[in-house]
């Protein structure tokens, strides 16, 4: 081996490691990542706990994902929440103000197009079976602030819509709604939309053992030309 051979060999030695390194941090994260979110799927499909029955002061890291049941009467009051949904396009989220237990809460009704956004969602006392949710999506430094004169949304804050609406600070997704007589109750409201929870380091992982790999080509082509213009 020349002597202009060994930065070379070091420097890809050295990129290798490291990217190896992220690519096996990553597949600690995935298993740290499915460990969460078995918890929380076992916790979404727990037999349903009314929501009178839990206690008045809620917390996000005892309830986060909790199953509930309540009984609750559709105000007409929405905030919708632009997004999108594969195969379907876009359209808002709806997150609605209902009057439960003598207060207001917010209830995510799931996924409208454009067209029925405006749809009026009041009448009768449903009941719904729902999880309650702290959303973590509002980011300061990348989302646009709500347009409140056309009622637009660029994500869910729980804090914010609560005080925007003055409702309690207790945001349930639903799952299903039925009349409180037994009777189904789809034709107004959205679709629901489960909770999903984002996991990307498998994607992750094999992006960084697929740059390692390609490091590795590179460097072996690099001091395969060293070689061949020291002979």
């Amino acid at each position: 081996m020349t002597k202009r051979m060994i930065l070379p060999l070091i420097f890809g030695v050295a990129g290798i490691a490291v990217l190896l390194w992220l690519g096996l941090w990553q597949m600690q994260r995935l298993e740290w990542k499915l460990g969460i979110i078995d918890a929380i799927e076992t916790r979404m499909a727990a037999e349903p706990v009314a929501l009178a029955e839990l206690p008045q002061q809620l917390s996000k890291d005892v309830n986060n994902y909790q199953r509930v049941k309540l009984n609750a009467t559709l105000t007409g009051r929405e905030m919708h929440v632009l997004t999108s949904i594969k195969f379907k396009g876009p359209g808002f989220r709806v997150v609605a103000e209902a009057i439960w237990n003598d207060q207001t809460i917010l209830v995510d009704l799931g996924f409208v197009l454009e067209e029925s956004k405006n749809t009026p969602r009041t009448g009768e006392e449903l009941q719904f079976i729902g999880n309650l949710i702290w959303p973590n999506e509002w980011d300061p430094a990348f989302t646009p602030e709500p347009d409140l004169t056309k009622n637009i949304w660029f994500a869910r804050d729980l804090p914010r819509m609560s005080e925007n609406f003055k409702t309690a600070p207790i945001m349930v997704v639903m799952q299903s709604a039925t009349l409180v007589d037994g009777g189904e109750y789809n034709d107004t409201l959205p679709q629901p939309v489960s909770v999903n929870i984002t996991n990307d380091h498998l994607q992750y992982a094999i992006t960084w053992f697929s740059l390692a790999l390609v490091w590795f080509g590179m460097t072996l082509y690099l001091l395969w030309r060293i070689k061949r213009k020291t002979v």
